[in-house]
């Protein structure tokens, strides 16, 4: 459970109810399946997503699933990645470090990875 959130598996909430378990088969279909829905949402809202490096590519997808595409489709970092500006996109990476209106540690630190990856990127 995360922030009183029931979470399983590698951060899954949607479905979730307290006391749910899955096998780590289960959770890593669950994931793959997660992926290729957050992928195709990520991709209808950047104007050249095949025209993204590979390492922010990646790091734009774990935002995505882990903020939803939603979040991650009005973002700053979508927004500068629409403009070419991955370096810009990889900074704003960080903003995303809230739950709940709170600072999350584990978030700071999630996005700090992803930043990391994102810029490794971009040089």
């Amino acid at each position: 459970m995360a922030n009183g959130i029931p979470t399983v598996c590698f951060g899954e909430t949607r479905g979730v109810k307290l006391g749910d378990s899955y096998t780590v088969d289960q959770c890593q279909v669950m994931l793959g399946d997660a992926l290729i829905e957050f992928e195709a949402g990520m991709r209808k809202c950047l104007a050249a997503p095949d025209a993204v490096p590979d390492k922010p590519y990646v790091a734009f997808l774990s935002l995505s699933y882990n903020i939803g595409t939603g979040a991650f489709c009005g973002s700053t970092v979508a927004r500068r990645a629409n403009a070419g500006d991955f370096r810009g996109a990889c900074n704003a990476i960080p903003m995303w470090n809230r739950a709940g209106g709170q600072v999350v540690p584990g978030l700071i630190n999630r996005r700090a990875d992803e930043q990391r990856l994102c810029l490794e990127g971009t040089r």
